[in-house]
């Protein structure tokens, strides 16, 4: 059998990043073995961004290896521990504000600003042209341009491309978000204490504190605390109480090296609340999937661009823009967090699936010594890497740069995510290679920093350039 060997365009030295070499970031936790099979939490697992540092992907071999997962688990642990006490906590820099001190700036500043231009363009014309926004967003939109919060609402269908029912559409759903949280969000002792105003205030009786009182009798079996009814707001609220904790941990343990999302300020406490309220909201409107761990993931960085928007009123209205947009880009890849569709055609297997054929069809040498050399799973590292559409693998300015090309394929983010975590692979090949089992799951499991306008360029390059 003759191996497809790799391309030129490949080996391109124009995409070759510095060999610098910067130590991994601590890991929030451990990545321990469990020998239980997981629970519907324990699908995914969580780690810091890592740090905005650019390092050859395919440099050293020569790392140290550790004792790794045992081979017959799939579903990664999901982090019941705090991070170590030792562990410094690092900052991460605000990717739309802060700038990269390399020697690339000059090519790199000229080459946004002709996008930002392009890209302003064709946000001022009345009737937007989709096709040719979605081009120029998937080739990056610039940091400092404050247009992305608008790109990507118009990406996934939040803004429709006439500019002129922007106004009333905004109002309609804002509207509608505000009506879903005083339904959705609402207190059972709120909603007796109004049923005993509104009860004793037709009957003209009011106790001496000026408080409507209810006898037992009066009280109805849907209102009554120890409802079991269905329709009970009380049964239903200790029902959710679950789930809202489990939300509660989770977002609390969201980017915890960004000030934006944590810390003791007001502004994060309020962003921590807005991600709550928005997934308690989700958790409520699809009761088939409710919430699964690993959704805050996906919910930080559409919150994180839309708080940070230009226009005062995007602002002050990004929970329930956010809100949408995160029900529409679930939409698309939901079926990856419902544990039961796990076997179907549909399912995260069946998504795994596929990304091991497009590495198979594009570098057999590569995919053979991974699944029959090695015997490296593919479940084992790029079940989180489809599942949370990469937010754990890159820093974060580069997953907004990631997911610039995700929201702007016309095909969906599914096909041009699985195109990505393939290229991955392929950018690494060489210590791949040469490694064993342990040395690869090492590796994939804490993808190492790489040049993302090349990871992008070789996962484009998958599309129309299969190896021959």
């Amino acid at each position: 059998m003759v191996n497809k060997r790799v391309p030129d365009w490949l080996n391109n030295s124009m995409w070759s990043a510095p060999t610098t070499t910067t130590p991994s970031p601590p890991k929030s936790q451990s990545q321990s073995s469990p020998s239980r099979s997981p629970s519907h939490a324990d699908r995914i697992d969580t780690y810091p961004s890592k740090p905005s540092s650019v390092t050859s992907s395919d440099s050293s071999m020569n790392e140290p290896r550790e004792t790794l997962p045992s081979t017959s688990v799939i579903r990664p642990e999901s982090p019941s521990k705090p991070a170590p006490a030792s562990a410094p906590r690092t900052e991460v820099k605000d990717p739309l504000t802060s700038s990269d001190s390399s020697g690339n700036d000059v090519s790199s500043s000229v080459e946004d600003d002709s996008r930002q231009a392009q890209l302003s363009q064709e946000l001022s014309r009345k009737i937007i042209n989709m096709v040719e926004l979605k081009r120029l967003a998937s080739l990056g939109i610039p940091d400092g341009a404050g247009i992305r919060s608008t790109v990507w609402k118009l990406l996934l269908s939040y803004l429709p491309s006439d500019k002129g029912l922007w106004s009333s559409e905004l109002a309609k759903k804002r509207s509608q978000y505000k009506h879903f949280k005083e339904d959705l969000l609402k207190n059972p002792s709120e909603v007796t204490r109004k049923l005993e105003e509104s009860t004793s205030s037709q009957n003209g009786e009011k106790t001496k504190e000026g408080k409507g009182l209810l006898s037992r009798s009066e009280i109805p079996e849907d209102e009554h605390p120890l409802s079991l009814g269905k329709t009970s707001v009380w049964n239903q609220f200790f029902q959710d109480t679950e789930i809202i904790e489990q939300i509660d941990r989770d977002v609390k343990r969201t980017h915890p090296d960004m000030h934006f999302f944590s810390g003791d300020t007001a502004s994060a406490k309020a962003n921590q609340d807005a991600l709550k309220n928005i997934l308690i909201v989700y958790a409520k409107l699809n009761p088939g999937i409710r919430y699964v761990q690993g959704m805050n993931e996906i919910l930080a960085p559409l919150f994180y661009v839309f708080k940070n928007d230009p226009n005062e009123d995007f602002v002050a209205n990004a929970e329930a823009d956010t809100f949408f947009c995160f029900v529409e880009l679930l939409s698309g890849v939901r079926d990856n967090f419902c544990k039961q569709l796990d076997n179907s055609v549909v399912g995260i297997r069946s998504t795994i699936s596929k990304m091991s054929q497009l590495l198979k069809d594009h570098d057999e040498e590569l995919w053979r010594h991974l699944e029959h050399t090695t015997k490296v799973n593919p479940q084992f590292y790029a079940f989180r890497w489809i599942t949370l559409l990469l937010t754990q693998e890159f820093n974060f300015a580069d997953i907004l740069h990631i997911w610039d090309t995700l929201l702007s394929d016309p095909e969906g983010p599914q096909e041009t995510l699985l195109r990505v975590c393939c290229a991955m692979l392929i950018l690494v090949r060489r210590r791949l290679l040469a490694g064993d089992f342990t040395a690869n799951l090492k590796l994939l499991q804490s993808y190492p920093s790489t040049n993302i306008s090349h990871l992008l360029y070789v996962a484009n390059k998958l599309r129309s350039h299969p190896l021959l």
